[in-house]
């Protein structure tokens, strides 16, 4: 079987890289040929986070998936994550309908906000309803989350599968620490998503100054926390298991918006996979993913991630370990890549079986 991936990054995108890219090894293993087209560049992602100017990559990225998708009939199934064309209406989506190219789509978070949200009433009105018109026209939506399944089952996908976003268990490993060390709350993640710790700040300058505590947020800009209790660590995908390996605690602050519904709760179950218990706002997924008191705690108000946290660093450890491996358990079963690569796999299959 011939695949067409239409990721919407290369390696460097967090999405891209742990919805598809990881899977790829697999694929190939049960001669699965795939071949990989994204959209947009590691060098345009660069300059998002460095905020320099992208439009070149764009124009570039655009002008190579309209190359892509005039060689589509050679392929037996397209995955399609998210969307073809950005802020654009489903032409292309209805194109590959058109000449008989069955096509599965993915996505991990609620991408059809970024239009039926949108301030601009233009963008409103003209795609408000772009993503489902996506997700009808294709032979399979498999979402991360039953939120964003919903959305597809609304409107009117006969066949929507949910593949949760997963780590590949070889990759993580729980480490085990060094008990003399001051303990150690971390985050991982991108500049454009340290916001979320924001709110967090007086709570962390509070804390550090009744115990030997320190906050780490990996990936974050060194400039947008000078000043503050958070200690910032470079990202790299070779380094960001080491670097969770580190922490004590893993955290996820979100804010309770639409958007913030539709995320998968990766960032959790990463840390799970360290054997790592985790705080996590009530929001979407993360209220499936965290099972109170026994991999972690669930904390709403700022008041409450202040009891959450001292709670779990004034335990002794046995119990932070304890609760570290029940979350580790929980991602063998069904978070993690060799739980969800045969289901994935069979999905793609099955698309090609029932093509015209």
């Amino acid at each position: 079987m011939k695949v067409l991936l239409l990721s919407r990054y290369g390696p460097l995108g967090a999405s891209s890289r742990v919805r598809f890219l990881q899977y790829l090894p697999y694929f190939h293993s049960q001669s699965v040929e795939v071949t990989v087209e994204p959209l947009l560049s590691d060098v345009y992602l660069r300059a998002l986070y460095d905020s320099g100017s992208r439009w070149g990559e764009v124009v570039k990225g655009y002008c190579g998936r309209i190359l892509a998708l005039l060689g589509a009939r050679r392929f037996d199934v397209v995955i399609i994550e998210k969307e073809l064309f950005p802020f654009m209406p489903a032409i292309a989506e209805r194109f590959l309908r058109l000449i008989g190219v069955p096509y599965v789509v993915d996505y991990d978070d609620a991408l059809f906000h970024r239009y039926d949200c949108h301030s601009n009433t233009w963008v409103r009105q003209l795609l408000r309803e772009k993503i489902d018109t996506v997700m009808r026209h294709s032979s399979t939506v498999i979402a991360g989350n039953d939120y964003l399944a919903e959305r597809a089952r609304r409107a009117g996908v006969s066949k929507v599968e949910i593949i949760p976003t997963v780590v590949n268990l070889e990759r993580y490993q729980p480490k085990k620490k060094s008990s003399t060390e001051a303990s150690i709350v971390g985050w991982i993640g991108t500049p454009q998503t340290s916001r979320y710790l924001k709110q967090l700040l007086p709570i962390f300058k509070s804390i550090q100054e009744e115990m030997p505590v320190r906050f780490i947020a990996v990936g974050a800009r060194e400039e947008d926390f000078a000043g503050t209790s958070v200690e910032t660590w470079p990202w790299s995908e070779e380094t960001e298991v080491e670097s969770i390996q580190q922490f004590d605690i893993g955290i996820m602050p979100l804010q309770d918006s639409p958007w913030e519904r539709g995320k998968c709760g990766y960032k959790l179950i990463q840390y799970m996979a360290c054997g790592i218990p985790v705080v996590a706002s009530p929001v979407g997924v993360n209220c499936e993913i965290v099972e109170p008191e026994k991999n972690g705690l669930l904390a709403d108000s700022v008041e409450e991630w202040d009891r959450a946290l001292r709670s779990l660093l004034s335990v002794d450890c046995s119990v932070r370990d304890n609760m570290g491996a029940n979350g580790r358990k929980r991602v063998e079963e069904w978070y993690s890549l060799q739980a969800q690569a045969p289901r994935l796999l069979s999905l793609i299959r099955a698309a090609f079986r029932q093509s015209p």
